[in-house]
């Protein structure tokens, strides 16, 4: 039976796997900021900061990173990735200031993780698969984001249990035992490695030729700097990141225990997103492969910027708002990949995903991180992230109309050319 199962599958299952384990690292920040502050005596606004530099770097390094997978292949560089992150989060432990976070949790896990992140399952998905892109990015993206979330109870029982240090240990061993062994035994470059096409494949699958990634990286950030729909994407996936991984995924749990919620029972509201989460990008992968994505990306923004509007009631009514909050919210969590991807492809070809989404997934990690650190900021000046809340809500609403101005048009001369300068 497996004889029958096109690898393809085995490499989107390897790769769901390994951005669901890896995606718990980004969950310990989360957990360790109340104890920092009760510890320390730090601000929430100064733990912020460390978090914002985190997803500043994790952002920037991204397309650079979509570069290096390209000319030192999907096992070094994610190999490399995780040692860095494993190494990082071991010197975590022995933290006594603030720099000290900034420059370990922030600077070096910040550019590990991005190794390890949305751009490998774009640039995954498009290598791989002809048919199903769509509906297997949104699989891997949700395992991203899923991850994050679902690990926080675990996370958060440690970190009660035995202290913050031993968030960032879990975290170590976890990078060195689990994900690293998972990569190395399976995971292989691409179809023609092995001799296969792409699911659904026509012709045979032609690796692009070896380039410099620095090159690379700078190359795609030009041809999508002279597109108005790069820019538009780009704004739109600010807008994502902000009100998702910057803002409800740093500061939910914080949030719900300033209205009373013990650590783990705020920990699970995030479980709850993930859950859904699952089904909500799935289910938009499906969607993509049918529907114009523009209009997906409409309601997709239009639905979350109602529902952080709605997020300050419901936190008076924990047992039935905040998990109606949750379900939808959910759902709504990573939906939006599988039809920026799409419309990425569309611009610019499969060859030139990786790198040109990621600079896409830039402005999500730019947009995130100023969320991570303004809304730290708001509730350090005001004592809650009611205001902060119902502004995320209005800038959704902005995206959803901003994402009508889409051409969705694929470029000529692009689709079939691969980026970078010859090494």
């Amino acid at each position: 039976m497996l004889r029958r199962v096109h690898y393809s599958w085995v490499i989107a299952g390897v790769t769901f796997l390994t951005l669901l384990m890896a995606s718990g690292f980004r969950g310990g920040p989360t957990i360790m900021i109340v104890p920092l502050e009760r510890e320390f005596g730090w601000s929430r606004a100064t733990i912020s900061v460390a978090l914002s530099v985190n997803l500043v770097l994790f952002g920037l390094v991204s397309p650079f990173a979509a570069a290096l997978l390209n000319r030192y292949g999907v096992r070094r560089t994610i190999g490399t990735a995780l040692a860095v992150v494993a190494t990082g989060s071991a010197l975590t432990t022995l933290v006594d200031a603030p720099w000290q976070l900034v420059l370990l949790w922030g600077v070096v896990i910040g550019s590990g993780t991005a190794a390890v992140s949305v751009p490998l399952a774009a640039a995954v998905a498009s290598r791989w698969f002809v048919q199903r892109r769509s509906l297997v990015t949104g699989m891997m993206t949700a395992a991203y984001a899923t991850g994050q979330l679902v690990f926080l109870p675990l996370l958060a029982w440690v970190a009660g249990a035995f202290g913050w240090r031993w968030v960032a240990a879990v975290v170590t061993l976890v990078a060195v035992l689990m994900v690293l062994p998972l990569v190395l035994l399976l995971m292989r470059e691409r179809p023609s490695s092995i001799g296969l096409r792409a699911y659904g494949a026509t012709v045979d699958d032609v690796a692009p030729p070896l380039v410099n990634p620095f090159g690379q990286a700078l190359s795609g950030l030009r041809l999508g700097a002279r597109s108005r729909d790069f820019w538009l994407l780009a704004f739109s996936f600010f807008i994502c990141g902000a009100t998702t991984t910057g803002l409800v995924g740093t500061h939910m749990v914080p949030a719900a225990m300033d209205h009373g919620m013990t650590e783990i029972a705020a920990a699970s509201l995030l479980v709850v997103i993930g859950v859904f989460d699952v089904l909500g990008a799935t289910l938009s992968g499906w969607l993509c492969d049918r529907f114009d994505p523009r209009w997906l990306l409409f309601w997709y923004y239009g639905l979350r910027g109602l529902s952080l509007l709605a997020l300050p009631t419901a936190f008076h009514s924990p047992h039935v708002g905040l998990i109606v909050f949750c379900v939808f919210f959910g759902l709504d969590w990573v939906a939006t990949v599988p039809p920026t991807v799409a419309l990425t492809v569309r611009s610019f070809g499969a060859q030139n995903v990786g790198v040109v989404f990621g600079w896409i997934f830039a402005a999500h990690q730019f947009g995130a991180a100023l969320a991570a650190w303004g809304a730290g900021f708001g509730r350090t000046e005001t004592g809650d992230y009611r205001t902060t809340f119902i502004a995320a809500g209005a800038f959704c609403l902005v995206a959803s109309l901003v994402v009508r101005w889409i051409s969705g048009a694929r470029r000529e001369g692009v689709s079939g050319a691969a980026l970078g300068t010859t090494s």
